[in-house]
């Protein structure tokens, strides 16, 4: 039996911004509200350490390959509970550039094997996560990608327009 979600989300970013904190693994306990933590090198064929948190669900942790790593284009991992065919899942996050300053992230899973006719809570859950973390991923992408509107920048035109005129 075969199971596949998919989610989308247009962000105001260009993919290299997105690809950057898509695969910025370190700083997802500061963001990510769904995937807590990734561990292990960004190459494909090596393996991972994922913990992830689906809404209303405990904490899960599992060690997927990576089988497609494409800079500021796709991540690919494939994942299983226990031994192959039992619960098998295959996760991606495909970035499209959009030409116009924004970037599509299409974010799901392909799972697989003899336990999946019984997920159907457990996959709602799931695709609930992944929502969530697209939307954080968008809101920490488009703050990257903003210019700077207070802070220094103003401090600093006040100084200029204070010293115009002066004699130094």
């Amino acid at each position: 039996m075969k199971k596949q979600l998919n989610t989308e989300v247009i962000i105001s970013s260009t993919p290299e911004i997105v690809w950057d904190i898509l695969t910025g693994f370190e700083k997802y306990p500061d963001w990510n509200p769904f995937i807590l933590s990734v561990k292990g090198n960004r190459k494909v064929g090596e393996q991972l350490i994922v913990r992830i948190q689906p809404p209303g669900s405990k904490e899960f942790k599992f060690s997927p390959v990576i089988l497609k790593y494409k800079k500021n284009e796709e991540l690919r991992w494939k994942g299983k509970l226990g031994i192959k065919g039992i619960f098998d899942g295959e996760h991606y996050f495909m970035l499209v550039d959009l030409d116009n300053g924004q970037t599509r992230l299409i974010h799901g899973e392909k799972f697989g094997g003899i336990l999946v006719p019984f997920m159907g809570e457990s996959l709602v859950k799931t695709k609930k996560g992944f929502e969530m973390m697209n939307q954080a991923l968008k809101e920490q992408c488009e703050k990257a990608a903003s210019p700077i509107k207070e802070g220094p920048v103003r401090k600093t035109s006040k100084v200029i327009k204070k010293n115009i005129g002066k004699k130094t």
